[in-house]
């Protein structure tokens, strides 16, 4: 029971991972990306759609399911990022209410798409969950769910992370997020790493949404979760300090706290855990473990435990 729990952990953490890795990618270059629910919602819509068409069109390759769902979720959301970066940067829009607007915008587009990819009483896309559960789609505990994406996760995650801190194109990203002014003025396309990170970042984010449906929960009715997932996700940012490494272990953390409701109860013989009224608040185990890390933080008030001082300020060149 408690390895079960553990690789249930893993694979809805991954959900949390490709959602925190592209929104650090994003912050690092000075935007504070709050539609990434609405981003991981879209991805995951046009995932679904590419798999429903292609599943109804006769196409049953588990490989080519697999590249194309990947793809068309990485494109849906990098254009949602495309969005976001015009409003951001070309008009210069507050950034919050950019992003909320485009979380309001991404939850009802999904669930327009979602709600028409069904074929009478079945649900071609779902036909595609043994290619994404790909090598342990046979297995009978919770290591079906560790398929292709689970380990895509962990892939992004480790590569993001060398490219912010190991390298050229790292460096200029993070200058461009902590001061673009002076990034500018060495030289450095600040308009164009703006529009890069943060659609790249978005497109990350999205194939969240997709792990979640094709590689966990694998219903119908799964993409209603997805919102909620993604406001885990920006507080994944935090606990991790905006490092991609790290979130791969605050995601599994985050994992093992959101499905607390479900598995500690079992594990746990205290009478107060098994009741009705518990799984509401082991669910609001994350959120207060976010709160616990940013006051720690806080208090130590180390400068590489900060977001970007350019965070969520638009850059106006003429002011340079």
């Amino acid at each position: 029971m408690i390895l079960d729990y553990i690789l249930n952990a893993i694979a809805i953490g991954m959900t949390f991972l490709y959602g925190s890795t592209g929104e650090i990618i994003t912050e690092k270059a000075g935007h504070l990306n709050l539609g990434i629910p609405g981003v991981m919602c879209v991805g995951a819509a046009g995932g679904c759609a590419a798999l429903h068409y292609m599943i109804v069109g006769g196409i049953t390759n588990g490989f080519l399911l697999v590249l194309v769902g990947i793809l068309a979720s990485f494109i849906a959301a990098f254009l949602m990022g495309m969005l976001f970066s015009f409003l951001a940067v070309t008009l210069h829009a507050n950034q919050n209410v950019t992003g909320l607007a485009m979380t309001t915008f991404g939850v009802g587009l999904m669930k327009y798409i979602m709600f028409g990819l069904k074929e009478g009483n079945s649900i071609p896309y779902l036909k595609a969950l043994s290619a994404f559960r790909f090598p342990f789609a046979d297995q009978t505990n919770g290591l079906k769910y560790c398929g292709v994406m689970v380990f895509l996760a962990l892939i992004i995650a480790l590569l993001s992370s060398f490219v912010l801190f190991k390298t050229k194109v790292g460096l200029h990203l993070r200058a461009v997020g902590e001061n673009p002014a002076t990034a500018d003025a060495a030289g450095i396309n600040v308009t164009l790493y703006k529009y890069l990170a943060t659609s790249i970042g978005c497109g990350i984010s999205g194939l969240g949404g997709l792990c979640y449906i094709m590689d966990y929960a694998g219903s119908r009715e799964s993409y209603l979760s997805i919102e909620a997932l993604g406001w885990l996700a920006v507080a994944l940012v935090i606990f991790a300090l905006w490092r991609p490494h790290l979130s791969i272990v605050g995601s599994v953390i985050f994992g093992a706290l959101f499905i607390a409701g479900q598995f500690i109860p079992t594990l746990v013989p205290l009478k107060f855990l098994q009741t009705m009224t518990a799984a509401p608040l082991l669910k609001m185990l994350p959120y207060v473990v976010t709160i616990i890390v940013l006051t720690v933080t806080s208090i130590r008030d180390k400068k590489e435990n900060h977001p970007p001082q350019g965070l969520g300020l638009n850059y106006y060149r003429e002011e340079r």
